[in-house]
C-alpha cells in the first residue's frame, strides 16, 4: 500500500527508515555519486592510458609482455566486480561494500604513487644503461596495481547502481528521469578520463610519473568526502533475499529433476504465486515467456513431490541471466577491439612523426582524448536530440531499443577497425618506401594519421558501452542488478584477457623459426597490419553472431506498479524492429 509522501518503491535511508520523496534521491542525490565517477575514471584512465609505456621505458619489458601485462591488469579490473557485486547483492548491500572497496582503492593508489616516485622503488640506469627491476621492484610495482583492481571490484558495480536505485520506477516522473541517466552518468565519467588522457600523461612523462599519480589520488578521496556529504539523501534498496543468486542453481537443477515431467499446454497451469503474495513481499512478478522451455519443467506441478516446485518468476529470473549470457558473448570481440586503445594504438603512436610545432611533442597515449572528446560531444546530442527525434518516430521512450543501440555501436566498432588496418597498411608503405629499420626511427607520416579510429571508436562507445550498462541493468532479476551490471564489466574484462591470448598466441605461431613476428619489439620491422586485419575478420563474424543473438532475445516482462491492492503489467512489445532486433 502506497503512503502519501513516502517512495513507491520501498526504498529506506541508511538506518532503514522510509523516505520521503521529495526529499531524497533523483538527480540531487547523484550529483554526490559523479564527483567520484569522474575522479575514479580519471584514475583509471591515467594509469590504464600510459602504463604499458611506463612498463617498457621505466620497467624495460619487451613490447609484447607489456602489452600482455596491461591487458591482464585491465582484465582484473573488469573481472573483479563479480566478486564486489555478489558480496552487495547477498552480504553487505551497495553502500557499504563501496565504502569498503573505496578505501582499498585509494590504498592501492598510495602504494602505486609510492613505487613511481622512490628511487629505491624504481630501476637504476648508469651512462643510458638501465638495470633490470629487482624482484622487489617489480612485486611491489604489481601488488600496488592489483590492489587497485581489488578495490575496483567493490566500487564499479556498486556505484552506477546505487545511482539508478536513486529514481523510484513506480513514479512515472522519475522513470523518465532516470532514461537519461546512464547517458549523464557515463558524461562524467568520461570527462575525468578526458583529464587523464590530455593532462595526466603529459604530466606523467614531462614533469614525474609521481606526480602524475598523485594528482589522482588526492582527487580520489576529495570525491570520497563529497560523496559522504550526500548520505542524508540517499536512498538504499532493502534487500528481499538473503541469497539472490540462489535461485540460478535452484532452477536448472529442479528442471532436472522433472526432467521426465509433461510439460502443460497452457503455461498459466505452471506453478506461480498470487499477485497478492508479491504485493505483500514487496517484490515484482515475472511474467512467462517462451525461450529456454527446458527450464519450465521447474515449474510444474508434482502433486507426487514433497517439495514444492519453482514459480515462474524464478524460472524467468533464470531465463533473464541465459539470454544477458548469450548477448555478453557477443560483447566479447568488441571489448578486445576497444583494448587496442591503450596497447598497440599507443605503441603504434610511439613511431609517428608526434611533433606539433617546433617544440612540444604530443604523447601517444594523449590521441587517445579523442576518444573521449567525441564520447563528450555525442553524448548530449544523442540524450538531446537523437532520442527525442526517434522517440516520435518509434514510440519508444529511449528512440530505439537497447538492442539496436548496441548494434548500431558494433558496426560503427567495425568502420573503425577497418580505417585502423587501412592506416597500418599505409604505414608500411612509408617504411618501405624510406627503408626505415631501426625501432626508435619515427615514420614520418603524422600521428593525427590515427585519429579516426579513436574518434569512430569513441562514437561507437556512446551506443555500445552505454547500452550495454544499461541493457544489463534493466534486464537483470530485481534482486541481482549488482550482479547483472557485472555482466558490463566482466565483458570488458574478458575481451582484454582475450586481447592479451590473442597477441601471445599471434606473437609465437607467426615468430615461429626466422619468421618475423606480426607484433615484435620493433614495429617499423613488423606486421601489425596482418594483425587488424585479423581483428575486423572477427569483428566482422562477431557483428553476425550479434544479429542472431539478437533475434532471439526476448526482454523482461514484469510488474512495474502496485496501486490499491492492483498489478499493473508494463511489457515490452516483442514486434521485430527494421533493424531486425527486437523491439
Amino acid at each position: 500500500m502506497e503512503t502519501k509522501g513516502y517512495t513507491q518503491d520501498g526504498t529506506v535511508d541508511l538506518r532503514g527508515r522510509p523516505v520521503l520523496a521529495s526529499k531524497t534521491g533523483k538527480w540531487k542525490a547523484c550529483a554526490f555519486l559523479v564527483g567520484y565517477e569522474a575522479f575514479e575514471r580519471m584514475a583509471f584512465y591515467g594509469i590504464a592510458s600510459n602504463l604499458v609505456n611506463y612498463l617498457t621505458t621505466q620497467l624495460h619489458e619487451d613490447t609484447v609482455s607489456s602489452v600482455r601485462n596491461v591487458n591482464s591488469w585491465s582484465g582484473s579490473v573488469w573481472i573483479t566486480p563479480i566478486l564486489g557485486a555478489y558480496i552487495a547483492d547477498t552480504y553487505l548491500g551497495r553502500f557499504w561494500t563501496f565504502t569498503v572497496s573505496s578505501l582499498i582503492y585509494v590504498m592501492g593508489m598510495i602504494m602505486l604513487t609510492t613505487a613511481v616516485s622512490l628511487k629505491s622503488l624504481k630501476p637504476t640506469c648508469t651512462n643510458g644503461v638501465c638495470n633490470k627491476a629487482s624482484t622487489l621492484q617489480i612485486v611491489f610495482f604489481y601488488t600496488s596495481l592489483y590492489t587497485i583492481a581489488l578495490g575496483s571490484g567493490g566500487t564499479k558495480p556498486n556505484i552506477s547502481t546505487f545511482g539508478a536505485d536513486q529514481f523510484d520506477d513506480f513514479n512515472p516522473h522519475e522513470k523518465e528521469l532516470k532514461v537519461s541517466f546512464f547517458n549523464w552518468w557515463m558524461f562524467s565519467s568520461f570527462l575525468g578520463a578526458l583529464f587523464a588522457t590530455l593532462g595526466l600523461v603529459y604530466i606523467q612523462e614531462n614533469m614525474g610519473w609521481g606526480l602524475g599519480y598523485g594528482i589522482p589520488t588526492v582527487g580520489l578521496l576529495f570525491s570520497l568526502f563529497v560523496f559522504y556529504l550526500g548520505t542524508p539523501i540517499y536512498r538504499h534498496k532493502v534487500r528481499k533475499t538473503k541469497s539472490p543468486a540462489k535461485d540460478l542453481i535452484q532452477v536448472p537443477v529442479t528442471a532436472f529433476k522433472n526432467r521426465k515431467l509433461q510439460l502443460p499446454n497452457n503455461p498459466s497451469q505452471l506453478h506461480e504465486h498470487e499477485p497478492q503474495h508479491y504485493i505483500n513481499s514487496g517484490k515484482r512478478q515475472v511474467y512467462y515467456t517462451s525461450i529456454f522451455r527446458f527450464l519450465d519443467k521447474a515449474a510444474v506441478k508434482d502433486g507426487n513431490s514433497g517439495r514444492p516446485p519453482c514459480s515462474v518468476t524464478q524460472v524467468e529470473g533464470t531465463k533473464l541471466v541465459l539470454g544477458m549470457l548469450l548477448i555478453w558473448l557477443v560483447t566479447l570481440i568488441p571489448s578486445t577491439i576497444w583494448a587496442q586503445i591503450n596497447t598497440l594504438f599507443v605503441k603504434q603512436g610511439t613511431t609517428l612523426d608526434r611533433n606539433l610545432g617546433s617544440s612540444f611533442q604530443i604523447p601517444a597515449a594523449s590521441l587517445g582524448s579523442f576518444v573521449t572528446l567525441s564520447m563528450l560531444l555525442s553524448i548530449p546530442m544523442y540524450d538531446r536530440y537523437f532520442v527525442p527525434f526517434m522517440h516520435r518516430k518509434t514510440g519508444n521512450p529511449r528512440g530505439i531499443t537497447l538492442l539496436q543501440r548496441l548494434g548500431i555501436g558494433f558496426v560503427i566498432q567495425v568502420f573503425a577497425i577497418a580505417i585502423a588496418y587501412a592506416v597500418e597498411v599505409r604505414r608500411m608503405h612509408i617504411i618501405r618506401v624510406h627503408q626505415i629499420v631501426g625501432p626508435k626511427e619515427i615514420v614520418p607520416m603524422n600521428i593525427f594519421w590515427l585519429l579516426p579510429q579513436y574518434v569512430l571508436l569513441g562514437i561507437a562507445d556512446v551506443f555500445n558501452a552505454i547500452g550495454l550498462l544499461e541493457f544489463f541493468y534493466d534486464q537483470s532479476p530485481e534482486d541481482m542488478q549488482s550482479l547483472g551490471t557485472t555482466f558490463f564489466t566482466s565483458g570488458i574484462g574478458v575481451g582484454n584477457f582475450l586481447n592479451s591470448f590473442l597477441v601471445t598466441m599471434v606473437d609465437k605461431i607467426t615468430g615461429r623459426g626466422e619468421n618475423k613476428s606480426w607484433i615484435g619489439d620493433n614495429l617499423n620491422d613488423s606486421h601489425l597490419d596482418y594483425y587488424y586485419g585479423f581483428l575486423l575478420v572477427i569483428s566482422t563474424i562477431n557483428l553476425g553472431a550479434f544479429l542472431w543473438a539478437s533475434s532471439k532475445y526476448v526482454y523482461k516482462r514484469e510488474t512495474k506498479e502496485v496501486n490499491e491492492g492492483c498489478i499493473e503489467m508494463d511489457s515490452k512489445a516483442l514486434e521485430i524492429s527494421p533493424l531486425g532486433l527486437q523491439v
